[in-house]
């Protein structure tokens, strides 16, 4: 990673009826955080649909990557996504 970069993150949140929401940030806790708060800064999809749980984020080299790679999540299905959450963990915990 470019140490003159500020890396990006990609977050997939699970809501309370299982439905998965996507979003991109330089700093996920916070980010989880304002969502959680359910105040101005929370997505609207998220609002009401409490409790959430972070169940996945990966860092990224740039906006640009964050971006594309959420639009690409996006566009999957839900099954889809939910294959990418366990991959990834699986690749996290071998």
């Amino acid at each position: 990673m470019d140490k003159n970069k500020t890396p990006w993150h990609l977050y997939i949140i699970r809501c309370n009826a299982r439905t998965l929401y996507t979003g991109v940030t330089i700093n996920v806790a916070r980010r989880f955080d304002e969502h959680q708060s359910q105040g101005k800064k929370c997505a609207k999809y998220l609002r009401g649909k409490g409790p959430l749980e972070l169940v996945h984020f990966e860092e990224l080299p740039d906006k640009s990557s964050a971006y594309k790679l959420e639009t690409k999540i996006k566009k999957l299905s839900k099954a889809e996504k939910e294959r990418y959450i366990l991959s990834s963990a699986n690749a996290k915990n071998p």
